[in-house]
């Protein structure tokens, strides 16, 4: 996203083509604003610390590649998949990273070093740095490289925290995002329907103070502050149902089979009309048709829930066991 104006506006070029899923066209806008901004003279290190742009163009090969992670902690988890290709490249790749994320991101493939971001500067020797989320610009990846094999982090699974009851298809709730972008929440009551689908339990994983609103889908509260705790899991489940936060990114990242509810218009990434998703390929999205209407949506998880929960249970009875698929 290197350069790229942060507006998630309608109409904004960059956002378009990337919604469009037009890689080309958009590292050619961020080109334009990278030799702008260097023409400028615009230091890379000043302003709110996730819109800096710090990467000045410089290629990246056979250097210590310090990866800063400046955005949000989906970001970081839907990012990182590029520090392969970039040790591909580079003689290192250090990631100064949010603490919470500290030990999955050691797992990724690529990262030789992980130290805790802070204010101030990083304590440790590199000869170039770059935002995570400037990756893709600087390997000017497209749809095909942006895809990859999944689970890309590996958490330690510990001990199973999920209830068993019988072969009933395990699902996972989120329902509210960060309270920056209050649309891509979903109030919890709306989601009764999905609570209705027979040969299914539902756990939520909601953190913070909607915590709380769980006992009206209803559903059994596994939430967890703890990344590495709420990925080992994401890994017992059989699917996770989320709103755009950083659970349904993590799922992703692991391998887990996720369906995305989206509000409209949603975030670029997420691209356009698509109900499967280049960046994760165990995720399927599910869009609103009309700006804050989740019914439709919620009905549509339901049934197609539904679908899945029957599929299920016919296999189960075919197959004479209670044994999870």
């Amino acid at each position: 996203m290197t350069d790229s104006p942060p507006s998630g506006s309608p109409g904004d070029p960059w956002m378009e083509a990337m919604r469009a899923g037009d890689f080309a066209s958009a590292w050619t806008i961020s080109d334009a604003c990278l030799r702008a901004r260097l023409a400028r003279g615009d230091p890379p290190h000043t302003g709110p610390r996730h819109l800096q742009s710090i990467w000045n163009g410089e290629p990246l090969a056979g250097k210590r590649v310090l990866v800063r992670c400046y955005h949000g902690l989906g970001d970081t988890i839907q990012f990182i998949r590029f520090a392969a290709p970039l040790r591909r490249l580079a003689d290192a790749v250090i990631v100064w990273v949010q603490q919470p994320l500290m030990r999955l991101v050691r797992t990724a493939r690529g990262v030789d070093h992980v130290i805790p971001l802070h204010d101030g500067t990083p304590d440790v020797a590199f000869d170039a740095n770059i935002e995570c989320m400037e990756l893709a610009h600087a390997l000017r990846v497209h749809e095909h490289t942006v895809a990859c094999a999944v689970p890309y982090l590996f958490p330690d699974l510990g001990k199973d925290r999920l209830p068993r009851s019988g072969n009933k298809f395990s699902v996972g709730l989120v329902w509210r995002a960060g309270q920056w972008d209050d649309s891509r929440s979903i109030p919890a009551r709306l989601l009764s329907p999905i609570a209705e689908v027979s040969g299914t339990r539902l756990f939520s994983l909601q953190i913070g103070p909607a915590a709380a609103e769980a006992a009206r889908i209803p559903a059994q509260d596994l939430s967890s502050q703890d990344i590495e705790e709420l990925a080992a899991t994401l890994c017992h489940l059989d699917l996770l149902v989320s709103v755009d936060t950083c659970a349904a990114h993590l799922a992703g990242a692991l391998g887990v089979p996720v369906w995305l509810l989206l509000p409209t218009p949603c975030d670029w990434r997420w691209m356009k009309h698509r109900t499967d998703c280049v960046w994760y390929p165990t995720m399927r999205l599910f869009r609103q048709s009309r700006p804050g209407d989740w019914q439709p949506v919620v009905e549509d998880v339901a049934a197609s829930l539904r679908e899945l929960a029957d599929t299920r249970a016919s296999q189960d009875k075919l197959s004479g066991t209670n044994v999870c698929i």
